[in-house]
This record gives C-alpha cells, structure tokens and sequence, in this order.
C-alpha cells in the first residue's frame, strides 16, 4: 500500500519550490527594529507571505507607543490567507497587492524596507525570466549579472533602487548573495553607493532555518554616504533578543554569550567576503591554480540513461569504442585512491560504472546496438531534457581527459583529493583536476602537496557556504585558494613558481 507523505513534509516542499521560507519572530522583530528605528510610519514588504514582518512591525509599534502602515507585495493568495489566520486583520493587508515584485515593481519609493525574499536559485527560472533579470540589473547597477545568480540578488537589487534619501533596508538572505561570481559586482556597487552598517550571520545551530540547507545572513545598509567601517555580527544563539537589542542599542549593547561582533573595513570585508569572518590573511605569493587546473565532471543530462553498469553495457552490446569507464557520486569513492579495485567492488555492488559516451556521429553511422539504444533514448522523452536538449545531437556526450586527481568540491568535513589511478572521468560529483603543464612538476609531488592536511585551511575563503557548515567550491574557487607557505616549502617548486615566490 502506498504511503501517503506526511502534510508537514508536503507543505515544505510546497514551500521550497516557492522559495518560501517564513521568518522567525526573533528574527523579524530585529529586522523590523533596525529599518523603523523606533519610528512608526509606513513599512514596506515586497515579500510579505505569512506577514512575519508586519507582526512583528505591530507588537514593537504596540509596545513604543507609535502607529505604523503597511504596504507590500506577494504572488502567492494563500499565504495571505494563512497570515490572517496568523493575527494580521484585512486592514494590515489592504494595501498588499498580489504581484510579482521583479517583473511589477511599485513606482514609488519608501523609507523602511524589510525583506525576506523567495530563495529561488537560477537553474529554476525559465530563459525568458534570466534575460528580463540581466537585463533589470543591468539598468540598476550598470552591468547584467553573470546568470549565476538566484531570484534573491534581483530582490535586493530592486529593494535598494525603492529606498528613498536616508531610508533604511533590512534584507534577509542567503550567504550566497555575498559568494556568486556576481557578488563582487553587486556588493562594489553598494558600498559606493550606500552605508553598509551590518553584516549578520549564524552559527549553524543558531540558523533562522535549521532545516533548510543554505547558510542566511541579514543585511542591514542606508541610503545615505558610504561609510569605510561596518559591523560584522555572528548570532550564536537562536530564539534570542540579543539580536534586536543589540540593534535597538545603537550597536553598543553586545551580549558576549550570544553573539560576536567586529568593525570590520569595508574593502577587506569586500576582498574577504561579507559573508565569511576576518581571519589571518595567507598572501603567499601563489594560489593553487599556479599548479594545477580545474574543470567541473561531465554533466550527462540524463545519467539514468547514459550512466550504466557494466552488466547492463554487456547486455545490450554497447562496444568498447562507445563506453567510458567513470564514477559517479562521492560514497563511491570513499578513501582517497579510485583505483581498478575500488571500480570491481562498484561493479559487485550493481554500481554504474561505464558512460555510453557517443561522438559526433549521425545515427546511421553508428553500430546497429548503439543506434538501437539512441532510439530507446529518443521514446523515453531523453533529448527534452534540459541539459540533453543543448546538444546536436542530443545523443552526444562531454568529453573529458582522465584527471590524474579528482575533488569532492561539497561537504563539511569531507572535502578531499582523490588519485585517480584506475583512470575513470568523474560526473559532476567530482571536480577534475589536472597538473596546470605536463611535466612542470611530477604527479607523485602534486600528490604530496594535495594530500597535505593544511592545504584547505583556507577553503571557506573561496567557497560557497550552505546549511550546517557545508561548504561548496566551483572549479575556479579551488584555483584561487591561497597555498600556506609551509606547505610547498619541502617541495622541488617549477622555476615559474620560485621565481613568483620569490617577490614576496
């Protein structure tokens, strides 16, 4: 009998594929303290969903004395349903208009923003939504932003286009926003053209969203000159008002036990990451992309289709020519070697092991087994698939060297090299990493220095941060990790890097 999912469960992967994560009070109420400083007057929210914010906006009214207004937006009608339940009446609500905040912005500006915008990442919008996007921050801040970047970026974006002269932004987000490729063109922008007065983060059991994998911060910047300071804030207790008194106090009021705080430069804080705490600088001279180079795994589109284990490839005759020996995820590598006998241990286990890797090649030209499979493809709807889709024709596969190393590039504590001596081409679980010259510098070294324990102390520097500490680093991240001295001292160095290290 099939088991019916449990309703809780059904409504957060409603609310996921929204991007809808609600607002903790704790949270809100801080929000809302920084953007009304004790004022009353009109609050804005371009993402009101339940109306966490606007509780929030009417207990802290209550209790000073003051009156507020509420304006704001939401495309979802039930969320506004549930947030009358939740104790906000139809007055609260009356100037809320059901829409969608990118694409119908307001034409006015105002005074007090707060946002918790829809955590929707960009392989989740459709093309014609991306070219509207690049196109709205190309009008805002001057350039279009690498396509790279989630719904949340243009949120902001716009939430500080609506500020009007000394108006506040409080914007809840994920760190992300402070990590992308796009960030160092976003955040250079708003520190010329705002003051940036708080950066907060949480430690992993102080997240707003504890079941959600993303690492949030809160933003909170003016309309008013830039400022070369700003506060740089970790919250390491939940379900505290630390936070809003800390805020309320003017920034003076530091409660040691539940949070950290640091003045912070705002061009360090730019160089380092909003998002990441300062630390010791590690200016070596040389990162690791001086030694080698790195390329994400191979993408099939469909590894259901053409990701196969060997029993399978044997079945349906697919020939040698035609079939690329791979692994796929990192549980099927679990130790720091890929070698001929980790891939027979896969293979016992039923394990794929073989990509079905086709060329360029009409299907006519192709032997009879492998044409036959391409038409199996074809009736299982394979070449509608996004990825698949990009491909002429469809049926043709990346192509990748076999990488002397491969990288789990997301994890926590699990981060690793990994020598690739059975010679497999790693999917997109892996990163392929390659010596940057043949023979610059021999692979028994470059293993030496990969393996080394301190190699990635400097990881998160240059990585993604998600929920619960996890970390993820885009091939161009790793070839811009700093490599501590200590760790290529015992090392032969190739005559480039000597001479590089020697202008230290």
């Amino acid at each position: 009998m099939h088991k019916m999912m449990p309703a809780s469960r059904r409504l957060r992967m409603v609310q996921q594929a929204k991007g809808q994560f609600w607002t903790p009070d704790w949270v809100a109420r801080a929000m809302v303290a920084y953007v009304l400083a004790d004022r009353g007057g009109l609050l804005f929210d371009p993402a009101v969903g339940t109306g966490a914010f606007f509780r929030a906006a009417k207990a802290i009214a209550a209790e000073k004395g003051r009156s507020v207004r509420f304006a704001g937006m939401e495309n979802d009608p039930t969320a506004l349903v549930q947030a009358l339940h939740d104790g906000l009446t139809a007055e609260d609500l009356a100037s809320v208009q059901i829409a969608d905040f990118v694409l119908q912005p307001p034409h006015t500006q105002f005074h007090a923003i707060v946002a918790n915008p829809p955590y929707i990442r960009h392989h989740r919008l459709a093309p014609e939504k991306k070219a509207f996007l690049k196109r709205l921050s190309a009008r805002i801040i001057g350039t279009p932003l690498d396509g790279r970047a989630g719904l949340h970026v243009y949120f902001f974006l716009l939430c500080l286009a609506l500020l009007e002269e000394n108006g506040r932004l409080a914007f809840l987000s994920p760190a992300d926003a402070c990590e992308g490729v796009f960030a160092f063109d976003v955040w250079s922008w708003v520190t010329r053209h705002f003051a940036l007065d708080a950066v907060i983060t949480f430690s992993p059991e102080a997240s707003p969203f504890p079941d959600v994998d993303t690492n949030p911060l809160i933003v909170l910047l003016r309309k008013a000159p830039p400022q070369n300071r700003f506060l740089w804030a970790k919250c390491r207790r939940p379900d505290s008002d630390s936070l809003e008194r800390w805020i309320r106090s003017g920034w003076s009021d530091v409660d040691a036990d539940g949070m950290t705080v640091i003045a912070r430069d705002v061009h360090e804080g730019l160089a380092t990451g909003l998002s990441r705490e300062p630390g010791e600088r590690c200016d070596t001279g040389y990162v690791l992309g001086d030694i080698i180079k790195v390329m994400r795994g191979i993408e099939t589109g469909a590894n259901d289709f053409f990701f196969i284990t060997a029993e399978r490839a044997r079945r349906l005759a697919i020939p040698d020519a035609y079939l690329v020996r791979a692994v796929g995820r990192t549980r099927d590598a679990p130790g720091d070697e890929i070698t001929d006998a980790t891939l027979a241990m896969l293979e016992r286990k039923k394990r794929p092991t073989w990509i079905v890797s086709i060329k360029n090649e009409p299907l006519e030209s192709l032997p009879e087994s492998v044409a036959a499979y391409v038409r199996e493809g074809e009736r299982l709807g394979i070449p509608a698939r996004p990825t698949v889709a990009r491909r002429t024709p469809w049926y043709t596969m990346e192509r990748r060297e076999p990488p002397p190393f491969l990288f789990t590039y997301l994890g926590r504590r699990t981060m690793r090299f990994i020598r690739n001596t059975a010679r497999v081409v790693p999917l997109t679980g892996f990163l392929c990493v390659y010596p940057r010259i043949d023979g610059e510098m021999d692979i028994d070294t470059l293993w030496a220095i990969l393996r080394h324990p301190d190699l990635l102390m400097h990881i998160s520097r240059v990585g993604k941060s998600y929920g619960r500490g996890a970390i993820k680093v885009e091939p161009g991240a790793l070839e811009r990790l700093p490599v501590p001295r200590h760790v290529l001292a015992p090392f032969e160095l190739p005559v480039r890097l000597r001479l590089f290290a020697s202008w230290d």
